[in-house]
């Protein structure tokens, strides 16, 4: 199900368009094009024109605004597409178009009570929904476009997601005509959905009954650039009105009980669990009748199952239930678990709307060359890029369904008999998930979560660390036996990934909620946790926790007390051996790198060029890491334009130079020919007096973080660090190891897998990496790229700190402010060209005014005093001190008198920020 209000419409939808802002042409398009239908052309440049025909058609109790899409000639198998729970027709356009240019007949439709449709929600009632569904489907049976099995019988697919898939479920339960499905995010069977193990799923019901219950309109505007037109028996009026002259329900509340576009019996349902904060059997038998899983027995058709990783209201259980009973009854099933869901994420829409393409090319084309896709496929979250912070994203898959319990593991869990609280009112409660929040649980993969438990309200089992990695694939089961002071005991279980820092992850964001009768007794029971697809890598642990309360669901809210233990001491977890992670695609440059040697190399040959020989190396200049003596660069195929010219300075022991300069001037150009990447056309360039050539040995004492690094996200930080290491081909004992991570200062975060880096973290790893070997000259090219405040400062202690045992360091960066705290020399470049090199405090303390550091405060007279002196423009305090400027005042003279006004100074100096320089000299470079 999907709600408006929470702006979860996904896979087949986008946002509604703005409605109502061209009534006047809509108007006199009603008047212009009435007839059969409302006809548009939509063209595609070059693909087939999509054409659309609006009409509202009747059904008993209630009409629907329909559109239907057709490209050409001939008759063609057709598509049935659903919208969400909230949305309407509108959403599902821009797919039902895609599909008319790959050959189909498509015929969308706003349900009853949503968009401009008339009638009341009845949760896809056999008797109304589904009946609408069947009677669409005679419609299409009718229609010249359509191809026919038989008379009466269309070829006939459905597709849609939440509410829309479960009716194209029930479409195939109830009409035989309907040839194969593709349900997305749906439910199996609604009451299991909303009351899982007897537990009342509040928050989600609840935003999905106020939605249902509040106004939903704008149905009477027309969209813009649309109108309207009734088929069948039309009145011919403007705009959908209900049977027997009835207009469209008005507000909740409005003579309606509260109900709004909900059936009396749901709302009554709703109210009645809702105070009672569970469900009775009543309610259960409402939801079941309305639900697939009611007509199991009957679905017979080939289905591709999408369900949602990243979903708290229709967890990857429902579609366990669905892909079992479908297949019970002999039909072709698969099964793809995706990486987004109602709870946000990643939603796929391009890969699984050209899935859902192929399986209807399959089996309603009957094209058996083409390829559906395997019969088990999972999204496997690996990683963010280091270099773009985008996500990575691999498929896994199987040549069956393996379900959720395939390949069990027993992982032994530790802890003793405990007691928590189930507070006076339920509150306040743990947190699992915030329902429709997107975006928490596929940051859960990364080491982010809102996941917390209260202090005395749950009790925890931890696993030792894992000696190997665990790929849980299903749903964990463990076995408890729980005792409680009520008869009733209702358990929220979940099941942590905790790394060896403490920091602890919920998978998925997803709990258990379990309902323990007669507890008093004690009882023993088995807990199926959330199924998930999480790696958990070595020298994590599994934490089990068992809570009395979560923000997602009711509890006893009179006060009470459990005690659970271990019944076995273990945890099973399922491991799906037969689920294959797929092979990342190779980057560009594994194959086109060797290829372009390959070509250089060919016309090093046939040219007859021989490489020049290096210059001997110089002894007088061998402590000196760094000296560029007339170095020119000139662009590719120009005589006279250059990317650096005539560029020298020198660089000596100890050292933070900061490479400064605005777009285009030379830095980056600077920087490949000081790592030997291209050669300079004039001057050399020499690094501890060897010069500076493409594979020099001088090289290896040189390290470099350019433009950020790539990493292996399901590797730890230390791992890919080794590999790196071996990768040069250097013995071990080279690399020092914890001397570049103590500098580093990744601390334990080094034992985690990278994917649950933030970006600060990953930007140190890369700085460890360039550090390994501890270089004599380490090149970082905007290290604090993308960066928070507090990182920044951390970044500018490990440069300080790497140069502070005569190392030295190169920085390019545009953030001037963390230059001047963090370097101690400047080299400035405007135009290819040296503007000025030399100490931070020369360049930036030629201004006309004076920091004084002083300590305690000074008074306003005091203050008042210093600016009336002679020579003396203001004084005024900030918050590095007394800033003075000054008005022809040596300040030599100033200082004698600030201590003659027994001022205590602590420092002084010129101030002017490296901003205000930088600019002065760029600005006088141009002049």
């Amino acid at each position: 199900m999907e709600l408006r209000k929470t702006r979860l419409r996904w896979l087949w939808g986008r946002p509604a368009r703005p409605r109502g802002r061209r009534l006047l042409a809509s108007a006199a398009a009603v008047t212009v094009l009435a007839g059969a239908g409302t006809f548009a052309v939509a063209a595609s440049g070059g693909r087939p024109s999509v054409h659309r025909e609006d009409r509202v058609l009747d059904m008993p109790g209630a009409r629907l605004d329909t559109s239907y899409f057709t490209t050409g000639g001939g008759r063609r198998p057709a598509v049935l597409l659903a919208h969400g729970f909230g949305g309407s027709k509108d959403d599902v356009r821009g797919q039902a178009e895609e599909l008319a240019r790959d050959g189909y007949a498509v015929l969308t439709w706003s349900a009853r009570g949503f968009g401009r449709s008339t009638g009341k929600i009845g949760l896809n009632d056999p008797d109304r929904e589904v009946a609408d569904v069947r009677r669409m489907v005679d419609w299409l049976a009718k229609r010249p476009e359509v191809r026919l099995d038989h008379r009466g019988d269309p070829r006939v697919g459905v597709a849609g997601a939440s509410y829309g898939g479960a009716v194209s479920l029930l479409a195939a339960g109830y009409d035989r005509r309907v040839d194969a499905i593709a349900p997305a995010i749906t439910y199996w069977n609604l009451a299991d959905a909303l009351f899982p193990n007897g537990v009342f799923k509040k928050l989600w019901a609840g935003l999905f009954f106020t939605t249902g219950s509040a106004d939903l309109s704008g149905r009477q505007e027309e969209p813009e650039g649309e109108s309207q037109e009734r088929g069948g028996q039309g009145t011919g009026e403007e705009g959908p009105a209900a049977p027997g002259g009835q207009g469209p329900p008005g507000p909740a509340g409005g003579g309606d009980g509260g109900c709004g576009r909900f059936e009396k019996r749901l709302c009554a349902m709703y109210e009645r669990v809702a105070v009672a904060g569970k469900p009775d059997a009543a309610a259960r038998k409402l939801l079941e009748e309305r639900s697939p899983s009611a007509v199991a027995d009957r679905i017979k058709v080939p289905t591709l199952i999408l369900q949602g990783q990243s979903d708290s209201l229709f967890p990857l259980g429902q579609a366990d239930a669905m892909a079992k009973a479908i297949k019970a009854q002999g039909a072709p099933v698969a099964v793809d678990w995706i990486a987004g869901g109602h709870d946000g994420g990643e939603p796929e829409t391009s890969r699984v709307a050209g899935r859902v393409r192929a399986w209807f090319d399959r089996h309603l084309k009957n094209d058996r060359g083409v390829d559906t896709g395997p019969a088990f496929r999972v999204t496997r979250t690996g990683g963010v890029d280091s270099t773009n912070g985008a996500v990575q994203m691999r498929g896994a898959t199987g040549d069956h369904y393996p379900g959720l319990a395939d390949g069990p593991r027993t992982v032994r869990l530790r802890g003793r008999e405990q007691s928590f609280a189930n507070p006076p009112g339920a509150g306040p409660p743990s947190v699992s998930t915030v329902p429709g929040v997107g975006g928490l649980s596929q940051a859960a993969s990364f080491g982010v979560g809102l996941s917390s438990d209260i202090p005395g309200q749950f009790a925890r089992f931890d696993s030792a660390p894992l000696d190997r990695p665990l790929r849980i694939t299903g749903s964990p089961e463990v076995t408890v036996r729980v005792t409680a002071d009520a008869d009733d005991a209702v358990l929220f279980a979940k099941v942590y990934d905790v790394g060896p820092d403490g920091n602890q992850v919920l998978p998925a964001q997803l709990v258990t909620p379990v309902r323990v009768r007669d507890a008093r007794e004690g009882r023993t029971v088995t807990l199926r946790l959330p199924a998930i697809d999480h790696e958990v890598i070595a020298g994590h642990r599994l934490r089990l926790v068992l809570s009395s309360t979560d923000l997602g669901y009711a509890s006893p809210t009179e006060p009470a007390t459990y005690t659970v233990a271990l019944a076995d001491r273990g945890i099973t977890v399922p491991t799906a051996p037969g689920v294959h992670t797929q092979p990342a695609p190779l980057p560009w440059w594994v194959w086109g790198l060797p290829l372009g040697g390959a070509v250089v190399a060919l016309g090093l040959l046939l040219t007859g060029r021989r490489r020049t020989a290096a210059p001997p190396p110089d002894p007088e200049r061998a402590d000196v890491p760094l000296e560029i003596t007339g170095v020119s660069k000139r662009y590719a195929g120009s005589a006279d334009r250059y990317a650096v010219r005539d560029l020298s300075f020198r660089v000596e022991k100890g050292q933070v130079l900061g490479l400064l300069g605005p777009n285009g001037a030379g830095k980056t150009t600077t920087l490949r020919m000081l790592m030997g990447l291209i050669a300079p056309d004039d001057g050399e360039i020499r690094v501890f007096g060897q010069a500076v050539r493409p594979g020099a040995p001088v090289l290896s004492r040189v390290g470099a973080f350019v433009e950020g690094a790539g990493f292996l996200p399901h590797l730890t930080g230390r791992a890919n660090l080794e590999l790196y290491w071996r990768a040069t081909g250097r013995p071990a004992e080279d690399a020092h190891f914890e001397e570049a991570l103590e500098i580093a200062g990744l601390g334990s975060a080094l034992e985690r897998a990278v994917r649950t880096y933030s970006q600060g973290m990953r930007q140190r790893l890369a700085i460890a990496q360039a550090m390994l070997g501890l270089p004599d000259l380490l090149i970082l090219d905007e290290p604090t790229n993308g960066l928070d405040p507090p990182q920044i400062r951390e970044m500018r202690e490990v440069m300080i700190r790497y140069a502070a045992d005569g190392r030295t360091v190169i920085v390019s960066s545009h953030l001037l402010a963390e230059v001047e705290q963090t370097c101690t020399h400047l080299v400035v470049m405007d135009s290819g060209r040296l503007v000025q090199a030399g100490p931070v405090v020369e360049i930036t303390g030629t201004g006309g005014s004076v920091l004084v550091g002083h300590e305690g405060e000074l008074s306003d007279a005091v203050v008042d005093k210093v600016a009336a002196l002679p020579g003396i423009g203001s004084a005024r305090r900030t918050d590095g001190g007394l800033l003075v400027l000054l008005d022809g005042a040596a300040p030599a003279r100033l200082l004698a008198e600030l201590v003659r006004l027994e001022i205590p100074v602590s420092s002084f100096g010129p101030h002017r920020r490296l901003e205000d320089a930088f600019l002065t000299l760029i600005e006088g470079g141009s002049a």
